[in-house]
């Protein structure tokens, strides 16, 4: 074994402590479109609420819950509110990474990332679609006790002195949350609205689209608010091979989605 394959080796071991940026940037592939100015807005204030807490002398603890309906890019925002925040830990905890596990090791799991980032100085977790973390279902209703108490405790334990901790966390369901007095552990609940059909026709553009102006006129017909994902969905199911939107199967589209 040579220095060559020791440099080598640096560069393909993924650290258990760090930033678990290959998570993160999966979240936000597409990357942000600020589309409308609540969603910029919504990023100001949460970008000002970590930059306070770096330099606050006083508070070491802040969470930040994103709530709003399915679809509308809560977990882009929370992984790129992670990125930017430039945290020595930064950990995405969800519910694609635990399929298949007991209630009793999700807990154990969540348990030790709160452990692991309490022993930086400066730590960031998002706790991605808390719905889905606690096994909410709506018939019974039934969800896991284990899971959601642990996470009362830890969302509301405050780092050791000097250490500073930031806890974003996704929902699709707040009243949901609400019910089961996890929404009230978070310092701050910031909502995430869908598009309108302005909006809708400014991210088009922003995303490059050449014609715009043609499913202009589709959108204008749109009476219920647009789900960003679910706009981007239809958008790329209608490209033709000039990168056109084709306005009659974007319509058609858009029909089928349930959104026309």
């Amino acid at each position: 074994m040579g220095r060559d394959d020791f440099l080598r080796g640096l560069t393909e071991v993924i650290p258990a402590f760090g930033v678990s940026s290959e998570d993160l940037q999966a979240c936000v592939r597409g990357g942000i479109l600020p589309a409308s100015d609540g969603c910029t807005r919504l990023v100001a204030t949460a970008t000002n609420l970590i930059s306070q807490l770096h330099s606050s002398k006083v508070t070491s603890l802040l969470s930040v819950m994103l709530e709003g309906p399915p679809g509308t890019g809560k977990t882009a925002l929370a992984a790129q509110l992670a990125l930017d925040s430039k945290s020595a830990f930064c950990k995405l905890v969800s519910p694609n990474s635990m399929i298949g596990m007991g209630e009793h090791s999700k807990a154990q799991l969540i348990a030790k990332t709160f452990d692991d980032a309490h022993k930086s100085p400066m730590s960031l977790i998002v706790l991605d679609d808390l719905e889905r973390l606690l096994e909410y279902v709506r018939i019974g209703p039934r969800f896991s006790n284990v899971v959601l108490q642990t996470l009362l405790v830890c969302v509301k334990k405050a780092p050791k002195v000097g250490h500073k901790l930031v806890v974003i966390g996704t929902s699709s369901s707040a009243s949901v949350l609400e019910q089961l007095e996890l929404l009230d552990v978070f310092n701050v609940s910031l909502h995430v609205p869908p598009l309108t059909p302005t909006e809708a026709t400014a991210a088009l553009g922003q995303l490059g689209v050449p014609n715009v102006a043609d499913v202009a006129g589709v959108l204008a017909g749109v009476r219920e608010p647009i789900p960003m994902k679910k706009l981007l969905l239809v958008a790329e199911m209608s490209l033709d091979a000039s990168g056109r939107i084709d306005d009659a199967r974007f319509a058609a589209t858009l029909q089928e989605a349930g959104i026309l």
